[in-house]
């Protein structure tokens, strides 16, 4: 497992952390760990305004997941922040937006238990000295 973390000053530090990651991972499974208002729905905006999407971005908390078509790829963007059971995930059909050619953001990925797929990465994000911290990790069987 790698791990590195990266200091945020503000938003827009976050949405060019997603843009970044953009460029690393176009397929797979991410999970997006913190606190409400940490910032990944912010970090999920800059990867799809780096992909090309110019219309909003918001946390799919009550739709449980948002599409979004580019040429190359699919993308789901997960909120499972208001799942009360795993099983949840599989009713809605959880299991078929995680194809191999599809890239799935997941907020809140503790809801789904042992629902989800492993991750080729994990990033939390924390406060931290005014802005927040964004810790990385590749687990090995995901490395990007």
């Amino acid at each position: 497992m790698i791990s590195e973390t990266i200091q945020l000053a503000d938003e827009a530090a976050t949405e060019a952390l997603g843009a970044a990651l953009a460029k690393r991972i176009t397929c797979g499974v991410v999970w997006l760990q913190g606190d409400l208002g940490a910032g990944k729905t912010t970090l999920v905006r800059g990867w799809l305004r780096a992909l090309g999407h110019v219309g909003a971005v918001k946390s799919p908390t009550y739709t449980i997941v948002e599409p979004y078509q580019f040429a190359d790829v699919p993308i789901y963007h997960f909120d499972l922040y208001r799942l009360s059971d795993p099983e949840e995930l599989e009713m809605i059909g959880g299991r078929d937006y995680f194809d191999r050619d599809a890239l799935c953001l997941v907020e809140w990925p503790q809801q789904a238990g042992a629902a989800l797929p492993e991750p080729a990465l994990i990033v939390s994000l924390t406060p931290a000295n005014g802005g927040r911290e964004a810790t990385l990790t590749f687990p090995e069987s995901g490395q990007a």
